[in-house]
């Protein structure tokens, strides 16, 4: 582990310093982690308040290596990039540093994600780079003691001290926001993720803050939430009816922006757009869309860049890197407001 005072690295805990805190044979301990019925019950409270003191999780790999089998498999799919940009640019960053990347999926839910970094660390890679989505990450605070490298991407970790890349949120909106008012909008609207999320907070806080500031109209306009098709389509409906509709929308990550084209169908090209995030045929739409587009390769980059410093040196200040944003004006983002 890493004393955080002295700034030296120490070992994370291993079986035979369970066996020592236990007072038990190694060979005991084996039997208590690997749940051997036959193991009194005295002696398994023994090795289980010295694993709880220790903070010992079990090395997979010496489990694997036991049952013959890895408990992982790879998949060697076309191109991730389509799928998840940052992804991509971590594989790609990792790669270039002789670094393998285990990719697992979290799906936006807090168990599965905890689930899988733990699984992670179980298998005891060298570092993490994570997609934070649970509203605390203290269960790691073992861990990155212990000198597990942890970079955070999109959003900071909370709960426990660790490096972050994030996109400049704020700008972004700001630039999508002054794109639509200096063609004419007033009654911009905005629909974006759910904001229990940092980077849905952020957008949205971001819009009001705009609006705030022009003097536009905030009632009815504003429209975070879980995003599905039925919430989107029903945001939308809300902003374009009525006597004073919203003349132009702004949607906050490229999922929302997909279901709102889902949702406008042939009229899309009717309405003034501005989407957080750039997706692979959005130059082809009819206007193309404009969008707010997170400079990937360098988010990759520059968390394997502090995976590798962290790892090198566990003791360094915490870091937190916000990469520029840029509009890509299309066409969409530039239709006049009406007259």
């Amino acid at each position: 582990m890493t004393d955080r005072v002295s700034g030296v690295r120490r070992k994370r805990p291993t079986m035979r310093d369970v066996a020592r805190e236990a007072g038990v044979a190694l060979r005991t301990v084996s039997r208590v982690v690997n749940a051997d019925p036959t193991v009194g019950a005295h002696l398994v409270s023994r090795v289980q308040a010295a694993i709880t003191a220790l903070d010992y999780a079990p090395d997979e790999r010496a489990q694997q290596l036991r049952r013959g089998t890895s408990g992982t498999i790879g998949a060697a799919v076309r191109n991730l990039a389509d799928a998840h940009p940052v992804l991509s640019a971590v594989d790609n960053a990792a790669r270039a540093r002789g670094l393998g990347v285990l990719a697992m999926s979290t799906e936006d839910d807090e168990a599965r994600e905890r689930e899988a970094v733990m699984s992670m660390c179980r298998r005891r890679v060298d570092g993490i780079v994570i997609e934070p989505i649970g509203p605390s990450h203290d269960y790691l605070s073992a861990e990155v003691a212990g000198g597990l490298a942890v970079v955070a991407v999109d959003r900071p970790c909370a709960g426990v001290e660790a490096d972050a890349v994030l996109s400049d949120n704020a700008a972004g909106i700001g630039m999508a926001y002054r794109q639509l008012s200096v063609h004419g909008h007033r009654r911009i609207a905005y629909i974006g993720d759910d904001e229990r999320i940092f980077t849905g907070r952020e957008r949205a806080a971001a819009f009001r803050a705009c609006v705030a500031a022009s003097g536009g109209p905030l009632t009815g306009m504003v429209h975070p939430g879980v995003v599905t098709t039925a919430r989107v389509a029903s945001a939308l409906a809300s902003v374009l009816s009525g006597a004073s509709p919203a003349t132009a929308l702004i949607t906050g990550n490229v999922a929302t922006t997909i279901e709102a084209l889902r949702y406008l169908g042939a009229d899309a090209g009717r309405l003034a757009l501005v989407g957080f995030d750039d997706f692979p045929l959005a130059d082809i739409l009819r206007p193309g869309l404009t969008v707010v587009a997170q400079d990937t390769a360098v988010i990759g980059r520059t968390a394997i860049d502090l995976l590798v410093a962290r790892a090198a040196d566990p003791a360094r200040p915490v870091q937190t890197v916000t990469v520029p944003v840029e509009l890509i004006a299309r066409g969409s983002g530039e239709l006049p407001a009406p007259s």
